[in-house]
């Protein structure tokens, strides 16, 4: 029997040794790292009897080697993508609940405004612009429905909690 049909054998021999420790693609670039080194390493070894424990010894220190290697980088510890739960298309209970509250506050200051603010407002909400609301509430001069919106908008902000934000340079 000549070296190649020797090593032939001896690479099932490998694979098999690494399978049981290593994915099978693993196992197999693993038993060819070995095939590499006794053929460069022990040119001299013709005997069955020498290669084959020679070789089961390199694999188990080429295990060690790959096993050190996949605990340095942290790949023991990481979870398959697939794995992992898909990220929902609805919000968090969270900010489920910080936005049912605002509606809330939002729909009780509303109730407090003057008949005129609500009205504005419903008007505004069903995408009017200014001067269709002016001609909706009769209103003479549009500066007028501005300053009523003006004044409607700093009630419900006052109503609500909140504060105007001064734009940046203003004092």
């Amino acid at each position: 029997m000549d070296r190649a049909d020797i090593l032939e054998r001896l690479r099932e021999r490998i694979v098999r040794f690494a399978a049981s420790r290593l994915m099978r693609d693993d196992a197999e670039d693993l038993a060819q790292e070995v095939l590499v080194v006794l053929h460069e390493k022990y040119p001299t070894l013709d005997r069955v009897e020498d290669l084959l424990p020679l070789s089961l010894e390199i694999a188990r220190f080429k295990i060690w080697a790959v096993r050190r290697k996949a605990v340095r980088r942290g790949e023991d510890r990481q979870v398959s993508v697939d794995d992992l739960p898909l990220a929902g298309q609805a919000p968090d209970p969270f900010e489920q609940a910080v936005r049912r509250e605002r509606v809330e506050r939002l729909e009780s200051a509303l109730a407090t405004l003057g008949d005129r603010c609500r009205e504005l407002f419903r008007l505004k909400l069903e995408g009017l612009s200014f001067p269709e609301i002016q001609k909706r509430l009769g209103v003479a001069a549009l500066n007028t429905l501005y300053t009523w919106d003006f004044r409607c908008r700093k009630q419900l902000l006052e109503r609500v909690g909140g504060a105007w934000e001064k734009p940046e340079g203003r004092a």
